[in-house]
């Protein structure tokens, strides 16, 4: 269903177009617990979860407030992108403000091993003023949204590698790649081989959907500006789907 309410039965509401997501739907569905699934909407065709999802935005703090209040949401599960830093902050407000129980399921984030050449920054404004110090060849895997902020480089040739076509201003040099992970490691190491990549950029999302590319740049020796995490608030946090799964049955039962 498309922004509509869910059945009064329905307890947990599970935010996000995630793996993570997707995989708690179905072991919620497995397990009996009455949830509702909710996608921002922002992809086209996403990949759906299982179970009835509801696709939009709430209006906010104030919106996703009164909609668990109206709905009798008994959970929520911010299972969202680690980027996606408006509706985890809103969630965790909203879930204080009516009273309700949250729990952050968020992948781990990737660590650099012995053969990676990282350099880290706090945001994307940062990671583009790394690549405009260095020119060259870049694979930009930062999402359609942010390609804007490197619309103003010169030095560097782009390939820009997103799910739909950005919408917002492009560097003047680049070739958009259409494309949707999984990747895998003999996939990755040829992308960047075919076209001299010799600078990735990429944000800090973890997990192992698009962790190739990383294998693939410290095999070949290219060096990676890698965009920390935004800071989140303060609530339970765990990185497992069964885990989580525990927890709601051990809140409802």
């Amino acid at each position: 269903m498309n922004g509509s309410a869910p059945d009064p039965t329905e307890h947990v509401l599970i935010l996000g177009g995630t793996g993570e997501a997707r995989a708690l739907a179905s072991s919620l569905a497995e397990s009996g617990i009455e949830f509702i699934s909710s996608l921002a909407g922002r992809v086209n065709d996403p990949r759906l979860p299982v179970g009835p999802v509801r696709i939009g935005g709430f209006g906010g703090t104030e919106g996703l407030r009164d909609w668990l209040r109206s709905n009798r949401i008994r959970a929520v599960v911010d299972a969202t992108h680690p980027f996606a830093a408006t509706i985890t902050r809103n969630a965790a407000r909203a879930a204080a403000d009516a009273g309700v129980p949250l729990l952050r399921l968020r992948r781990d984030p990737w660590v650099p091993g012995d053969t990676d050449t990282w350099t880290r920054v706090p945001d994307l404004p940062s990671a583009a003023r790394e690549v405009d110090a260095r020119g060259g060849r870049v694979f930009l895997t930062t999402g359609r949204q942010d390609v804007v902020v490197f619309a103003g480089i010169r030095s560097a040739w782009f390939l820009i590698r997103v799910v739909d076509a950005p919408t917002g201003a492009l560097p003047p040099r680049h070739e958009v790649l259409r494309s949707r992970g999984p990747y895998d490691h003999a996939s990755e190491s040829r992308l960047l081989r075919d076209n001299d990549i010799d600078l990735l950029v990429t944000k800090n999302s973890g997990g192992s959907l698009t962790s190739a590319k990383l294998v693939a740049a410290a095999e070949l020796g290219i060096e990676v500006i890698m965009v920390d995490r935004p800071a989140e608030p303060d609530s339970p946090v765990i990185s497992d789907v069964g885990a989580a799964r525990d927890w709601l049955e051990a809140l409802l039962d």
